[in-house]
């Protein structure tokens, strides 16, 4: 049985009721059920939320510790947290994927959004296509094998 790690940052737990307009009016169960559904049998997809920033560290110092690759939508830390952008690179350096996801796209946003502290450090960026952006890569990381 293989594992990805599908981690989310701040106010993600309020999707369906924040900002449906950008976000759409699905929820975390929503993207569970997508993801579950997309996935082989033989990959179990651990989806996480929290408004901690700590906590989101700990998760990926989690996927080092046991070489499981992540999805990481880090939400509003993408834009300053240094701290989240350290432990990613933990993930990558260790030769595991990371792929940093967003349900919308950041550019087309607000100018404090255009930036990411993550992207350079991660495998891979997806962005734009709801929850699609997910599905895309747990894709790809089911493809690495």
């Amino acid at each position: 049985m293989r594992t990805v790690l599908v981690l989310n940052g701040p106010n993600l737990g309020r999707l369906g009721s924040r900002e449906p307009d950008v976000y759409g009016s699905a929820n975390l169960d929503d993207l569970r059920a997508l993801l579950t559904a997309a996935t082989p049998d033989d990959v179990t997809v651990d989806l996480r939320q929290t408004d901690d920033e700590a906590e989101l560290i700990h998760w990926l110092y989690e996927a080092v510790d046991t070489g499981t690759p992540v999805v990481l939508n880090p939400a509003a830390f993408t834009h300053y947290s240094y701290a989240l952008r350290d432990a990613a690179a933990l993930v990558t350096k260790a030769g595991i994927p990371l792929v940093e996801v967003h349900i919308s796209n950041p550019h087309a946003r607000e100018t404090f959004r255009h930036t990411s502290v993550v992207s350079a450090v991660a495998t891979g960026v997806i962005a734009g296509f709801g929850f699609d952006s997910y599905r895309l890569a747990v894709d790809y990381i089911v493809r690495l094998g």
